[in-house]
């Protein structure tokens, strides 16, 4: 899943929500510089990670795209289930979408002197086009997309994406959709036992 899924499975816990954003900017032994509830909110996004991975469904979604795209068809994935949540959000939270991205914003800005390098450079330019806003739409994801190609060391084909999401858009979403209720259901799982 992308940003927009761990912020939301994060629940109304900051601390949490700030391990979970920042989870793909923490390596090694950074994870013993913050205080315990963002160290389990990383992982908690690593948890989610590896449950995405080898979810049966995601399997299903990635092969449409792993012939073209190869090992970044997951990359890939994570977008388009980001979109898809941004898309029916009403069906999940009952904050409106841009009420509950600028009150993220707010909440991570404060943390602010704690975020990883990576992060830190990240969070203006999500900002400031408001990513998670605009990951509702296809032409969002479409910039999404194009940036990630951008920054790739090789050719990964990113851009070209959305024509595949655009291809099968019914199939992914009902994917998505099937998907998402096993992840809520193991997140629960995994705060209650952690």
């Amino acid at each position: 899943m992308n940003f927009l899924a761990h912020i939301y499975l994060s629940g109304s816990n900051e601390p949490l929500m700030v391990g979970n954003f920042i989870g793909d900017f923490v390596k090694g032994n950074q994870l013993n510089d913050f205080e315990s509830e963002i160290t389990r909110g990383v992982n908690l996004h690593r948890a989610i990670d590896e449950y995405t991975d080898q979810h049966a469904v995601v399997s299903k979604s990635k092969d449409k795209l792993r012939e073209k795209y190869r090992h970044y068809s997951g990359v890939i994935v994570d977008i388009y289930y980001d979109h898809f949540l941004a898309k029916n959000w009403s069906d999940y939270h009952k904050t409106d979408l841009l009420t509950f991205t600028s009150q993220f914003y707010t909440s991570i800005n404060s943390y602010n002197n704690i975020l990883p390098k990576g992060a830190k450079y990240m969070l203006p330019y999500m900002m400031e086009n408001n990513w998670l806003y605009n990951y509702s739409k296809v032409e969002g994801i479409n910039r999404a997309l194009g940036g990630m190609s951008r920054r790739t060391k090789f050719d990964s084909k990113m851009d070209e994406a959305v024509v595949d999401l655009r291809a099968h858009y019914d199939e992914f979403e009902e994917e998505f959709k099937d998907f998402f209720v096993d992840l809520q259901s193991f997140v629960a799982q995994w705060l209650n036992a952690n």
